[in-house]
This record gives structure tokens, sequence and C-alpha cells, in this order.
């Protein structure tokens, strides 16, 4: 019978360490198999899986769509890819972005506890904000070990934090104690999975990142297990969905991007100053269309008509002004609330 041998871990920034600080001092008689989640830049190759082989005794790679499941590797998510869990093969695909991110932790954690329910350990390190926490969330409703990083020694604690706040962990331990309690829980038979089904919103939120609903049933689905809002997708701009009533509170619009709350209110932000520079740019062209338009009136000594373009550019010179005042002591010298919200607290 097998043991708790589906190990996803995420990770974000100050991963690279933490990550060869695992696999460099795990037992490499383990009979698991790990899938890992660290956010990387879209347009640069990943050389990850190359690092982890050098530290440590297990063969790693970046898997192809389908590519079938072998124990005793490590598969890693490549560039731009979210990486997904099926049952004995995985799926390798460019879904919508989860919290700004692709691949993105959440959406594996997801799959993985849909599939393998009680015998998957997430384990959640050092990075910003808050991806992973909604994974591992799924992890423990289908009866799975929930793992996170002592947050005290990783190097960034915010996801650490938001895992610790909002999840039941089973285990908070420094990097060095993790690889000796994997290899336990290797040993340790899972739970009847039947005590721990699978949700509907894990169903659905699975399929949609897999986009294997086409638009009608991602309609019919959503409104099962959310609420339509007023807002729209600030990354897209399609309707928006709050899913669920739970902590973190949120969002899915319909092509299925999907925010927590700090995130979604961080892009909002992101947008209005975006649009406040797209006005000062046309405000801009049409000052200096309006004094040229003034020369030209007075090189025909039309001097009243001169007079009315060179004051309407005054005036709408002194709106500017204005709009990047605003921008620039609301939005360019503000931490997002995200952010904040993810200091450390005393």
């Amino acid at each position: 019978m097998p043991g708790h041998d589906i190990i996803v871990i995420g990770t974000s920034a100050g991963g690279l360490r933490a990550l060869g600080a695992i696999f460099s001092n795990l037992h490499t008689q383990i009979n698991a198999v790990f899938f890992v989640v660290q956010h990387l830049a879209a347009d640069q190759p990943s050389i990850l899986p190359q690092i982890l082989e050098d530290v440590g005794c297990l063969p790693a790679s970046h898997p192809a769509d389908g590519e079938k499941i072998q124990t005793g590797r490590i598969y890693i998510a490549p560039p731009d890819h979210h990486l997904l869990v099926n049952s004995g093969f995985m799926r390798v695909v460019r879904g919508p972005q989860e919290n700004r991110f692709r691949p993105a932790i959440d959406a594996l954690f997801r799959s993985a506890a849909r599939t393998y329910g009680t015998r998957v350990v997430g384990i959640i390190l050092t990075g910003y904000l808050d991806d992973g926490t909604v994974g591992l969330q799924a992890v423990k409703k289908r009866g799975g070990v929930a793992v996170v990083q002592d947050p005290n020694e990783a190097e960034y604690p915010s996801m650490a934090k938001s895992a610790l706040r909002y999840v039941k962990v089973d285990h908070c331990l420094p990097l060095a104690e993790i690889p000796d309690l994997l290899v336990r829980l290797a040993k340790i038979p899972p739970a009847k999975e039947e005590l721990y089904p699978v949700t509907k919103e894990i169903e659905i939120e699975s399929n949609i990142t897999e986009q294997a609903i086409n638009t009608k049933e991602f309609l019919e689905n959503v409104e099962q297990i959310g609420t339509r809002t007023t807002y729209g997708c600030p990354e897209c701009g399609g309707s928006i969905w709050q899913i669920g009533t739970e902590e973190p509170l949120r969002f899915r619009c319909h092509i299925g991007h999907s925010f927590t709350a700090d995130i979604f209110l961080s892009e909002q932000t992101q947008n209005v100053e975006n649009a406040l520079w797209s006005a000062v740019r046309a405000m801009e062209e049409k000052v200096t269309f309006s004094r040229q338009m003034a020369e030209r009136m007075k090189n025909y000594n039309l001097q009243q008509a001169a007079t009315k373009y060179e004051d309407h550019a005054q005036s709408l010179d002194e709106e500017v002004s204005l709009i990047r005042e605003i921008i620039l002591n609301g939005f360019a010298t503000k931490r997002t609330i995200a952010e904040d919200y993810q200091e450390p607290q005393e």
C-alpha cells in the first residue's frame, strides 16, 4: 500500500536555496515522486532541473505534456506553463494565470489533491505574497498533509505566513528537518480516501486550469461555486465571480484568471495607474497640438484665435500636473496593500 508518496512543493523568491537544502539532504531510497513549482521568468530558460540533480541524488526534469509519472523523480514546472497532476501522467499547459503566475503553485496543488487525495504532501517554502495558500487548503480538504517552512528562517516569509494564517498546517519546520519528515511520511499509509471526497470547487477549478471545459460548461459550473460580481477582471476585463466564502477571499474570471483578494486589489491599483498615465499622454499630445495651432494663428495675424488655443493649452497643462501629482503621490511612492499586509506582525 502506498504511503504519502505524492509530494508537491511550491516556492518563489529564495526558492533555489530552499529546494537545494531539501534535495541535497533527502534519502535516495524514498518511495515518492516530487512535483515542484518555482516562480520563474516566462521568457528565460530554466536550469533548475540540472541544479537539483547536481545537489541531490534524484533525477530531475521539466516534463512534457502527457508524460507518465515515475516514482523517484523530481518534476519541475517549465517556465510559463502550469504543471498539473493527473492519474499516472502530467499535463503541462499554458492555462490562465493564477495570482499573476504561470506556473502557479495553487494549480499544481489543486490538481494533485483532486487526483491523489490523502496520498499528497503539500509543502510551502519561502516566497512573496500568498500563492500556494489556496492550493494547500485543497490538499487538506482531500485529507493530505500540509507542511510549511518555518517563516522565522525563510528568506522571504510571506508565503509561509499566509499558509499558516489560513490553513490548518500539520508541520511547520525548518528546512533541515523537512527531508526526514518526508521519508517518514512516505512509509505511513494515508487515510481512507473515501473520507475526503473531491469537492465540486476543486473539480471545477481543476478543469478550468486544464482548459478541459468549454465556455458554456464554464459558465454553468462557475455559477455553482461562485457569485457573479460587478467587477471586471484586471487581466482581461472579463466578468468576475467570487469563489466561495472562505478566507482568503478570492475571485475568478470567465476566462479563468484567478486572484486572491490582495492580488486582485493590487492589480486594480496598477490598472488605475496605467489608465492615468494614458490620460497624461493623451492630454500632453493635446497641449502640444494646441500650442502648434496657436503659433499658426499668430502667423496669420489671428491673435484672438491664437489666444484661445494658448489658453486651452495652459488649462490642460494645469490638469496634467494634477494627474501627475496623483500618480506620483498616490501610486509610485507606495507599496501595494498586498505587500503591506504580508509584512511581519510585531
